[in-house]
């Protein structure tokens, strides 16, 4: 079983996306998403220079809920805003420094940013420990270093306590 079915998650997650995409759980649309979900990660399995190993399975299901939740109020807090006066809004290039090192860790945390109504993901620094952060309203240093705050605290800690070895104890 484990020869066939090299990445689990990744696989689970692609059969779940197919039958979402498509919108039918029929018999024929099930046999096709598992034929893709099992194939798919073989196929790609030399593209991938190591594979990630993530830990600490409750803490992911926690950062799924957050990263769902925030997209709710993300969205609501963007509407007000641009249905509001437009001189209302600030956007801010932000640099963020990251105490996260794992490869999967940070592309994690770049998606999780950009995925946040409000927020995305412009760059990464060469030596990985700036990750610069394009915000829909930053008014000021204060609400810069609450955006630094909330991004470490809500989204970071938990990607080092699921990807890094040394976090994990």
């Amino acid at each position: 079983m484990s020869r066939l079915m090299r990445t689990p998650l990744l696989s689970l997650a692609l059969f779940i996306a197919w039958l979402m995409l498509n919108e039918s759980a029929s018999a024929g649309q099930m046999l096709l998403g598992a034929t893709l979900a099992l194939a798919i990660p073989r196929l790609t399995a030399h593209l991938w220079p190591d594979k990630p190993h993530p830990r600490r399975l409750g803490a992911m299901w926690r950062l799924a809920g957050r990263v769902l939740i925030d997209i709710v109020r993300s969205n609501i807090a963007v509407a007000r805003l641009i249905l509001g006066r437009e001189s209302e809004i600030q956007p801010r290039f932000v640099w963020v420094p990251l105490a996260l090192s794992d490869p999967y860790g940070i592309a994690a945390l770049a998606s999780i940013v950009t995925m946040t109504p409000g927020t995305l993901s412009a760059d990464i620094s060469d030596d990985r420990r700036y990750l610069l952060v394009h915000a829909f309203d930053v008014d000021d240093d204060a609400a810069q270093a609450a955006l630094i705050a909330d991004i470490k605290s809500r989204y970071e800690l938990p990607l080092q306590l699921i990807f890094e070895r040394h976090r994990a104890s």
